[in-house]
């Protein structure tokens, strides 16, 4: 298929918002966006910055609609062009040297890394989210593509039946033409890295997943049945990502130590109210000697707690896990199983 007329490509763009931020700042000039790049932090700096080198030509109908209440200003046509060169100009003076060179150093090495190398910093969750929604062919060839332990994790999150079927077609594979592997890498970065900032965070089962989580047990299991009736793919995707406090048996016993190690003992004794002895038993066996005859100890002669503290000790416990899943320190895969949890 013939490619469209630049007008056309150019009608058809649609601007991130942390692109239209970059637009604004760039046509403003540096006078008065410096009065208002003081005011980011250095992470948003970063994300503009990139934003900016990678911006590329911006008509000016683009630019009328982002600074609409300028209109008069830019109505003569002004266009203006995003590189590397134009935002070294535009921080020069504003902030230190050094700052402003980190930032570029930063921006120009991931401008010119690999789309496959990159897509390692995009969430499981996301990319699975994204990839159910694929033809398995495509899901397949991304899958493949991208780092083995990266994909790994994605599998995870993805529906057994889909999980199978994009097995079967990774195995399967005849060499792809450069104009297929192309499309998919052009599609990756305008979804994923150039509209970095629409995905990030955003991901509906990730936040779904968040809610349910926080819910009390027989909640969660009426919200997942319910799902499951008109969204029985999202419920698989939820599956993978929840994470409760009974789910702490299926974790590896390094991974249990590690979690309880950085738990208190009076919320581990609170917690454990009410369980029963086998779940108590994995939990107890992941403790040192000494820690493990103290909560023993306040398990049997403690006085009864309120149903309330006990089920908040226990979600303190899962928020924790979840919080050191997510800078690596642990390794939290529930997979979705159905059998019956330890209550």
């Amino acid at each position: 298929m013939a490619a469209a007329p630049p007008a056309v490509r150019d009608a058809q763009r649609q601007l991130a918002p942390v692109d239209q931020v970059a637009t604004l700042l760039l046509a403003m000039g540096k006078p008065a966006a410096g009065r208002l790049l003081k005011y980011f932090e250095p992470d948003e700096l970063k994300r503009i910055t990139r934003s900016a080198v990678q911006l590329g030509a911006v008509s000016p109908g683009q630019v009328d609609a982002v600074v609409e209440s300028f209109a008069g200003e830019f109505s003569g046509g002004a266009s203006l062009v995003g590189t590397a060169q134009e935002v070294e100009k535009l921080l020069a003076g504003l902030l230190p040297a050094d700052q402003v060179a980190d930032i570029l150093a930063e921006v120009r090495g991931s401008a010119t890394r690999s789309v496959w190398e990159r897509m390692a910093g995009v969430s499981e969750s996301v990319l699975a989210s994204y990839l159910v929604k694929e033809h398995p062919q495509t899901a397949a060839l991304i899958l493949s593509r991208i780092r083995p332990a990266t994909a790994a994790k994605v599998m995870g999150h993805l529906p057994l039946p889909l999980r199978n079927t994009v097995m079967r077609r990774m195995l399967s594979f005849k060499p792809v033409l450069d104009e297929i592997l192309q499309a998919v890498e052009r599609t990756l970065h305008e979804d994923f890295l150039i509209n970095g900032s629409r995905n990030s965070g955003a991901d509906t089962h990730a936040k779904m997943a968040d809610i349910i989580n926080k819910m009390e047990r027989h909640q969660m299991d009426e919200a997942l049945t319910s799902l499951a009736e008109s969204r029985p793919k999202s419920v698989e995707i939820l599956k993978g990502l929840l994470f409760t406090f009974d789910d702490i048996v299926k974790l590896a016993p390094r991974a249990r130590t590690t979690l309880f190690d950085a738990v208190p003992n009076d919320r581990l004794v609170l917690a454990l109210k009410g369980t029963e002895a086998e779940f108590r038993a994995v939990v107890l066996g992941a403790l040192s000697a000494r820690v493990r005859r103290m909560v023993e100890h306040e398990l049997n002669g403690g006085e009864p707690a309120a149903q309330r503290d006990v089920t908040e000790a226990r979600r303190s416990i899962t928020d924790l896990a979840m919080d050191m899943a997510g800078r690596g320190e642990i390794e939290i895969n529930p997979g979705g199983e159905d059998d019956a949890l330890i209550r």
